[in-house]
C-alpha cells in the first residue's frame, strides 16, 4: 500500500488519507499555521490530523462565543474528541434514588390522585356518621370531632413537607433534563458544523480532481490533434 509522509507530524499515512493544504478552510488553516508556521499550500496532512484541528477550531470558537467553557461544554468537547455518544456519558452520571426519595414520590403521587380523595372522603363520612348517628355523640369523638381535627392537622403537617420534597426533586430532574437537552443540542450543532466543513472539503477535492481530469483530457486531445495535423501534412 502506497503511503505519504505528513508535513505536520512527519508520520507515514496511507495515501488515501492525504489532504492537500489547498483544500482546507481558511480559518482551520490559520489555526494549523499557528502551530506550524512553515505549513503552506504545497504541504499535506492526514484526514485524522485535519479533524483534530477542526475540533480544536470549534473549541476555540465556542470559547469565544460563550466565554469561559462550562463543565457541560467541556463534556460535549470530550465526547467529540473521544468519538462517544453524549447520551452514554449522561447515563453514567445518573444517580439512583434513595429509599426516602422513592417513598416521597409515592406519597406525593398517591396524595394527588382521585383514589386518595375518594378514600379520604369515605373515611371522613364514616367517622362522622359513626360518632354522630350510631354512638349519638357519646362515643370516643363526639361533635365537634376534636380527635378527627387533630388527625387531619397531623396528616396535613406531615403530608405537606413530603410533597414539597417530591416537588423539589422534580425540579432537580427538570434542571438535569434541561442540561442534557442543552448538551445534546450543542453537540448536534458542533457536529453539523463539522459535517458542513467535511462536505465543503469533499466538494473542493472533487472539483480539483475534475479539473485535473479535464486538463489530462485536454492534453490528450491536443496530442491527438497534433498527430492528426502532422498526418495531414505528410
Amino acid at each position: 500500500m502506497s503511503t505519504f509522509r505528513s508535513d505536520l507530524s512527519h508520520t507515514e499515512f496511507p495515501i488515501s488519507e492525504r489532504i492537500s493544504a489547498r483544500t482546507i478552510r481558511g480559518s482551520v488553516l490559520e489555526l494549523i499555521k499557528k502551530d506550524h508556521p512553515d505549513f503552506d499550500d504545497k504541504h499535506y496532512l492526514s484526514i485524522n490530523e485535519l479533524n483534530d484541528y477542526r475540533e480544536k477550531y470549534l473549541a476555540n470558537m465556542m470559547q469565544d462565543q460563550l466565554g469561559e467553557l462550562s463543565d457541560l461544554d467541556k463534556t460535549v468537547l470530550e465526547s467529540l474528541n473521544e468519538k462517544k455518544l453524549i447520551s452514554d456519558q449522561l447515563e453514567d452520571k445518573t444517580e439512583k434514588d434513595t429509599y426516602g426519595q422513592r417513598i416521597a414520590d409515592k406519597v406525593a403521587t398517591f396524595g394527588g390522585s382521585w383514589t386518595f380523595i375518594i378514600s379520604f372522603m369515605t373515611f371522613l363520612l364514616m367517622w362522622i356518621a359513626f360518632n354522630a348517628f350510631i354512638l349519638l355523640n357519646k362515643g370516643f369523638d363526639p361533635y365537634p370531632f376534636i380527635l378527627l381535627n387533630l388527625i387531619l392537622s397531623c396528616l396535613a403537617a406531615l403530608q405537606a413537607p413530603v410533597i414539597m420534597m417530591s416537588q423539589n426533586r422534580q425540579e432537580e430532574k427538570d434542571r438535569e433534563r434541561a442540561k442534557k437537552d442543552y448538551m445534546i443540542n450543542l453537540k448536534s450543532e458542533v457536529e453539523i458544523r463539522l459535517l458542513h466543513d467535511k462536505i465543503d472539503h469533499l466538494i473542493i477535492h472533487q472539483q480539483q480532481e475534475l479539473l485535473e481530469m479535464q486538463k489530462i483530457q485536454l492534453d490528450t486531445m491536443k496530442d491527438l490533434l497534433q498527430k492528426h495535423t502532422k498526418g495531414e501534412k505528410e
